[in-house]
């Protein structure tokens, strides 16, 4: 197959829209298809990924307003130009919001089938950053996503929030993980004396560092005795944030190889971000071996086993989450039975298997027009 993939985000940005599209990408080339990227220009000066392992064209950007760190894509000719070019069989419509909605409607056009990946809460985001605009973010989705030949969700939560918002077409895709880079063993005691000097139990959290997050939640667990909260990431909260979290690590973004060494390295990994369609850095934690704490909404119910892998607290409780926090602290045990059965849950969900369920899922979507065609 010929896939254009239409990103709102590519390396060398860090986030799951980025992660994913690139994962996409990798396995289509590993099946022998023939993908190509479409995606915002990164920021002047840095350095694309020289592993993108496909080619990639970049449309001309500007910073998002008050967060520079994400890139939105100004009206170009190459997105349409790429389609017709590539003769592409497929359009995979990454978290479609900017470049997306105009992908959607450059394949509308030409006749090609497209397949919309949900991957980010707007809603939750029009709350959080606007207070209002939840029922307008909705209409927007339902607009983009509807257009769609199929909507693929990542958790069961974010399908029934689709299907009940009245998004047709909606299957269930999750996310896959890399068992072989993020493992156990990759426990670093060295890392941990620096981290934590004194022996302290170490609580990380890893992703952006943005209001939604409500990273702040962690404050309780910085007040516990004999624990280190250590903060993995980068955004427009962390200032703030150092302020928030007295005695709290930041060690900015790590990637790669490193970041696997960090993870490891944690004894429990906390999560706190309300608004999440399917939470990659729990599955990752998870990986790891790593108890986790999470809130007890949208993608963390579909990975995290209540009383079994980690514990579900409810959102927006600093209070739950301190609690969280320091049962654990207080039980080596738990600790050790929650990380093992996190890795156990995780070791079948590679990029591989979840790729070849994205590949089926083109395939039907292209039966289907077949048969619309010949009827």
């Amino acid at each position: 197959m010929r896939v254009v993939i239409v990103t709102e985000s590519f390396p060398p940005d860090v986030n799951g829209v980025a992660h994913c599209a690139l994962q996409t990408a990798r396995h289509l080339v590993d099946r022998g298809h023939a993908p190509v990227v479409v995606a915002p220009a990164p920021a002047p000066g840095s350095k694309p990924d020289a592993f993108a392992p496909c080619p990639v064209v970049h449309v001309p950007s500007l910073p998002l307003p008050g967060y520079p760190q994400v890139r939105v894509a100004l009206p170009s000719r190459r997105l349409a130009a790429t389609l017709v070019e590539h003769r592409a069989d497929v359009v995979h419509l990454a978290s479609p919001f900017v470049l997306g909605v105009r992908g959607m409607a450059a394949a509308a056009r030409l006749g090609i089938p497209a397949v919309a990946v949900y991957q980010t809460d707007l809603a939750g985001y029009a709350r959080t950053y606007m207070g209002a605009g939840e029922a307008a973010a909705w209409r927007r989705i339902r607009s983009v996503h509807g257009a769609a030949d199929l909507t693929l969700a990542p958790s069961s939560t974010s399908l029934h929030d689709l299907e009940t918002h009245g998004v047709p077409r909606v299957k269930l895709w999750p996310r896959g993980v890399d068992t072989e880079r993020l493992r156990p063993d990759r426990r670093d005691e060295a890392l941990r004396r620096e981290l934590a000097p004194n022996g302290e139990l170490i609580v990380g959290y890893v992703g952006r560092l943005a209001p939604e997050k409500q990273v702040e939640l962690l404050a309780g667990a910085c007040g516990l005795a004999g624990v280190r909260v250590v903060i993995v990431g980068d955004g427009p909260s962390r200032p703030g944030l150092e302020q928030a979290l007295p005695g709290a690590v930041f060690l900015g973004r790590r990637t790669g190889d490193d970041l696997a060494r960090v993870f490891a390295s944690f004894d429990v990994f906390a999560h706190t971000g309300p608004f999440e369609t399917f939470c990659q850095t729990v599955q990752e934690a998870m990986a790891s071996g790593l108890p986790v704490v999470a809130p007890a909404a949208g993608g963390p119910l579909d990975l995290v086993a209540h009383g079994r892998t980690g514990l579900l607290v409810p959102p927006r409780d600093p209070a739950a989450v301190r609690d969280a926090v320091r049962s654990l602290a207080a039980d080596a045990g738990l600790r050790a039975a929650f990380g093992a059965a996190g890795r156990a849950t995780v070791e079948g969900r590679t990029w591989a298997a979840v790729g070849d369920q994205l590949i089926g899922h083109y395939a039907k979507v292209l039966a289907g027009r077949r048969t619309a065609v010949a009827a």
